[in-house]
C-alpha cells in the first residue's frame, strides 16, 4: 500500500491511487497477475462517492468476464466513502510481438489452426462453430477453409456466393458475421479439384495474402485431415497463434491426433488444446448419457501432453442439421446444450490465445468492442 493511499484512507478521501490499490487485489485466474499490472483498468473517474472506470479484457470471449467484473466492483466498494461503482466492460485482443522469421498478415492479430489427424471427427463443424461463437461474443473473425479436396465450410456457413474481386484481391463474403473464404466458393458444385503439392502451397498463400481480410482478431483456419502439404505451408508462411486439435474419444481417432500433435510440435506451432467431439449422447427422454465412442479419451490425451482440454461436444442431430442447412447450432439453437458446449470451447480457445499473447507483450492497447 502506497504512502498516498495510507494518508487518503486516514482522511477519508477517495483518490485514483486508493482505487487502483483496491483493484490490485483482483487477479486474472489465467494470467496469474492482478488486473492493474495487466493494464486492464482505464479511465478512472471520481465524482463524490461514485467511482467509474473501464475494464479492458484481453478478449471479448473471456470465460471469466462476469467473475472479474464482480470482484472488481466488490473490491472498490470496500473502499471507505465509495457509494457506487460503475464499470464499463471493454475488450482488446492483444497481438503477440517478437515473432521471428515469419511474415505477418496486416490486420490479422491471431491465426488459429483447427486440425485433426484424420477425417470424420467433425473438425470442420468445430471450426465453423468456433468462428461463429467468437463473432457472436464480439470479436472480428474470419474463417479460411484450406481443405481444397473436401471444402465443407461454405455449406456449413450457408454460403454459395462467388466472391467479388477488387484489383488483385478477393473480397470474402460474410456469413453469420464471419468473413469466409474457401475453394468451394470459387469452384462450386461437384467438380473435383485435382492439385499437386506446389499448387496447394500457392493456393494457401493466395488465400492468406490476396484476400481482403481487413482487421481481424482471429482467423480460424479449417485444415484438411492428416499431416500433409497444407499444414506445412501454413506453418512456413505465417506465425500461427496455435492449433486446436479435434478428436473423438475412440482410440483410432486418438492415435491419429497424436500424430497431428507431433507434426505441430515439429513445426514449432503451439498447441492451444484438445477438443473432444462426439463426446457422448444425452437421451432426451431420460437425460442419461451414453458414451458411444468411449469415455474420456480426449481429456486423458490433453493431460498426457500437458495441454488444456478445451471441452467436450455432445453428439446431437441438431449439430448435423445445422451443418447441412448452413445455420451452425450456435446460431440455430443458441440455448441448446450443444451450442453452450461450443460457446464454452470458444471462450477457452480465446483465453489460451490471450495467455500466449500477454506473456509476449508488456502492455495492452485499447479497442472498444461490442459490450
Amino acid at each position: 500500500m502506497s504512502q498516498e493511499t495510507t494518508i487518503t484512507q486516514a482522511t477519508g478521501e477517495i483518490t485514483e491511487a486508493v482505487v487502483l490499490d483496491a483493484l490490485r487485489t483482483v487477479k486474472d485466474p489465467d494470467l496469474h497477475k492482478d488486473i492493474v499490472t495487466l493494464n486492464m483498468i482505464r479511465d478512472i473517474k471520481l465524482c463524490g462517492g461514485i467511482v467509474s472506470f473501464r475494464f479492458v479484457l484481453t478478449t471479448p470471449a473471456c470465460p471469466v468476464r462476469d467473475q472479474l467484473k464482480f470482484q472488481a466492483e466488490k473490491a472498490v466498494m470496500a473502499v471507505p466513502g465509495v457509494e457506487r461503482v460503475e464499470v464499463t466492460m471493454d475488450a482488446e485482443v492483444p497481438k503477440a510481438r517478437g515473432v521471428i522469421d515469419k511474415s505477418e498478415i496486416q490486420g490479422i492479430k491471431h491465426i488459429i489452426a483447427v486440425s485433426s489427424g484424420k477425417g470424420g471427427v467433425g473438425k470442420s463443424t468445430v471450426a465453423v462453430n468456433l468462428a461463429v461463437s467468437l463473432s457472436l461474443l464480439g470479436a472480428k473473425v474470419g474463417i479460411l477453409d484450406t481443405d481444397v479436396y473436401g471444402p465443407n465450410v461454405p455449406m456449413m456457413m450457408g454460403g454459395n456466393d462467388m466472391p467479388m474481386v477488387r484489383g488483385n484481391n478477393i473480397v470474402p463474403p460474410v456469413y453469420h458475421g464471419v468473413k469466409t473464404m474457401s475453394i468451394g466458393l470459387l469452384n462450386p458444385g461437384d467438380k473435383a479439384v485435382v492439385w499437386r503439392g506446389p499448387m496447394l502451397h500457392s493456393a494457401v498463400n493466395q488465400f492468406l495474402r490476396q484476400v481482403e481480410w481487413g482487421e481481424l482478431d482471429y482467423l480460424v483456419v479449417d485444415m484438411p485431415p492428416g499431416t500433409g502439404d497444407v499444414q506445412l505451408s501454413l506453418a512456413q508462411m505465417v506465425a500461427v497463434a496455435g492449433a486446436v486439435l479435434v478428436t473423438t474419444p475412440q482410440e483410432v481417432a486418438l492415435s491419429d491426433v497424436r500424430k497431428a500433435y507431433s507434426m505441430f510440435e515439429q513445426l514449432h506451432v503451439p498447441i492451444l488444446g484438445i477438443v473432444e467431439n462426439m463426446s457422448y449422447f444425452e437421451c432426451p427422454n431420460d437425460g442419461n448419457k451414453y458414451f458411444i465412442f468411449g469415455n474420456g479419451g480426449g481429456e486423458a490425451l490433453a493431460e498426457r501432453y500437458g495441454v488444456p482440454f478445451l471441452g467436450g461436444i455432445p453428439i446431437a442431430i441438431s449439430i448435423r442439421e445445422g451443418g447441412d442447412l448452413g445455420k451452425p447450432v450456435v446460431i440455430g439453437q443458441p440455448d441448446s446444450p450443444q451450442a453452450k458446449a461450443f460457446q464454452a470451447m470458444a471462450q477457452n480457445v480465446a483465453a489460451q490465445v490471450s495467455i500466449a499473447a500477454i506473456k509476449a507483450n508488456k502492455a495492452l492497447p485499447v479497442l472498444n468492442l461490442k459490450k
